[in-house]
């Protein structure tokens, strides 16, 4: 299983196809790269495709907002940090930062995340093995300051 307790939770190059007209990585590929980092999060808390397949249950993605602060460039390597801001029963408030190797940080996606009964659709507590799982991430990051663009909301300052 893949530990959620580590960062970099992943690692990743930039694509050719993640590329846009300005020469940079496209915004729908920070999104791309922030949702693969759901998914490695989700296997490690113990949510793997046999899991899914097994227990019918799932997380999903309820809101993200995404900054996007630095461009990232054709085989530039990314890293990907995780910190746990929050924790019920069946949701996860998430933030991600992804940076490049010198440590510069190019973009944050804040998330919430919501456990769902595949056979009904609809949410439902996260079973107790990956509540633990859960609990002790939440523990890890506790203490950890909570990013300056956490809880920020859109809009035109006047």
């Amino acid at each position: 299983m893949v530990s959620p307790f580590k960062n970099p939770l992943m690692a990743e190059t930039v694509h050719e196809e993640w590329i846009d007209y300005n020469g940079h990585m496209t915004d729908s590929a920070y999104a791309k790269v922030f949702s693969i980092a759901v998914d490695r999060l989700m296997v490690g808390i113990g949510i793997s495709a046999d899991f899914r397949e097994t227990e019918q249950y799932s997380i999903y993605t309820l809101e993200t907002h995404l900054c996007y602060l630095n461009e990232a460039h054709k085989g530039q390597e990314l890293r990907v940090n995780m910190q746990l801001l929050d924790y019920d029963s069946k949701r996860l408030h998430v933030f991600f930062t992804m940076e490049n190797t010198d440590g510069e940080r190019l973009a944050t996606s804040e998330q919430m995340l919501i456990g769902i009964d595949m056979k009904t659709g609809r949410p439902a507590s996260f079973p107790p093995a990956i509540l633990n799982q859960i609990e002790k991430l939440g523990r890890q990051h506790k203490n950890l300051p909570t990013p300056n663009e956490a809880g920020r909301k859109i809009g035109i300052r006047r």
